[in-house]
């Protein structure tokens, strides 16, 4: 009889990114059973056409939230699941935990229902200046770590060909970089004119590429004020054409946020800009070819937040300015 699997990931496009490896886990060890993956809207692109996941479901938060959430219960608890892992520590998942008809129901200690679990797991980070860092893969992975081994296991998004000719069609010949200069967070995001500068050291057969969502269109067009050859595709393609792109450029070079990660699920070569925050919270990328690049003054305000702040506490911004464009520019060679 095939097993039926529920992995649940309803935040933002990192997150679910990072939870791809337990699709991807159960699919190598239980091969012939049926994974379900629960998302919010927007994110369910990113797994299409993936070979670890069979059936997508989608819970809309952007309207009528509430009554989109009790319907995927009444849907969910009708199918008798084998195994249900909640990769979330929000009331709400816990909520729908508690209504689905699962054997096993596995999820974080911090869940607030966590202790209807069949078993639970804490959500633990490193210590700043760990010599072994946790990343958010290693946490996903050590919710199966009585069932299955819980070495680290990259996430992997599979573009279609068709989405790659789409991308190769919309760019000029050349080495592309791919810049994601936004950030949801103000004290995340690299000065834009740090981006400039950055821009302004390129070679004449560096092609810049900006991507990121329709909203970070604007600041695409500022920060290719100072090249003549850029290309701006905010809000132009899809996260899986983002990610068939990253997986052509040169080189990526992003925020720590969701394009970070998006480029470690292609094994894109990807240079990290750290401000705010730092690798030990478990968010660094983990391409094979990959770079962090952080201030190293030692700052004793840094980190000021797990997600980062709307500006900075200290008025400074040192975290960020003093990271220079000619640091993330060697990176690229």
């Amino acid at each position: 009889m095939n097993r039926q699997v529920l992995i649940i990931q309803t935040a933002f496009t990192g997150d679910v990114i990072l939870a791809l490896p337990i699709a991807q886990r159960i699919r190598t060890n239980w091969p012939e059973a049926k994974i379900h993956f629960l998302v919010r809207k927007g994110n369910e692109n990113l797994l299409e056409h993936h070979p670890a996941i069979d059936q997508i479901w989608i819970w809309d938060k952007n309207q009528h939230k509430i009554r989109n959430l009790l319907g995927l219960m009444s849907q969910l608890s009708q199918i008798p699941f084998d195994l249900a892992v909640n990769c979330q520590r929000f009331l709400s998942t816990g909520i729908l935990m508690a209504r689905l008809n699962a054997k096993q129901k596995r999820g974080f200690s911090e869940n607030p229902l966590s202790f209807l679990y069949s078993a639970h797991f804490p959500h633990t980070r490193s210590t700043k200046g760990s010599d072994t860092l946790i990343h958010e893969v290693d946490r996903n992975l050590n919710l199966l770590r009585d069932i299955f081994p819980t070495t680290r296991e990259a996430p992997k998004i599979f573009p279609t060909q068709e989405e790659v000719f789409r991308v190769q069609q919309l760019l000029p010949p050349g080495k592309w970089i791919v810049l994601a200069p936004a950030s949801v967070w103000f004290t995340k995001q690299w000065p834009i004119e740090k981006w400039k500068a950055l821009v302004g050291l390129f070679p004449e057969d560096w092609i810049p590429v900006v991507v990121g969502g329709p909203k970070d269109a604007d600041l695409g067009d500022l920060l290719l004020t100072v090249s003549n050859k850029g290309v701006n595709l905010c809000g132009k393609l899809s996260l899986r054409e983002s990610a068939a792109l990253m997986s052509l450029a040169h080189r990526v070079v992003c925020n720590d946020s969701a394009p970070l990660h998006l480029a470690s699920a292609v094994s894109a070569p990807v240079t990290g800009i750290f401000c705010s925050t730092v690798p030990e919270f478990g968010f660094f990328p983990l391409s094979p070819n990959a770079v962090v690049i952080q201030e190293t003054s030692g700052l004793e305000c840094r980190p000021c937040g797990l997600h980062g702040k709307k500006s900075c506490p200290q008025g400074h911004f040192r975290c960020a300015l003093e990271i220079q464009p000619e640091s993330v520019f060697q990176t690229l060679l």
